[in-house]
């Protein structure tokens, strides 16, 4: 299955190489789930603080996704 993926941020640098615009296509086994999601980009888990799965708020990384599903992670922030 393939999902989009929007990384913001800091989270960027973890796009794979053919990403244009924040975003890429990435491939995923079936049933695969957001966990696994951040584990093939390499993302620490601490660092992937808010996830969003087509516009939903993703409480458990272990969500599992469906094809063509777009998948947003923003790192933690801090503002005053």
């Amino acid at each position: 299955m393939k999902v989009t993926v929007k990384l913001f941020a800091t989270l960027r640098k973890y796009l794979p190489p053919d990403a244009t615009g924040g975003k890429a296509e990435v491939e995923l086994p079936d049933g695969a789930t957001v966990r696994q999601l951040v584990e093939r980009l390499g993302i620490p888990q601490s660092a992937a603080r808010l996830v969003m799965v087509d516009g939903e708020h993703c409480p458990e990384l272990d969500t599992p996704l469906q094809d063509g599903q777009t998948v947003s992670i923003f790192p933690p922030v801090a503002g005053g």
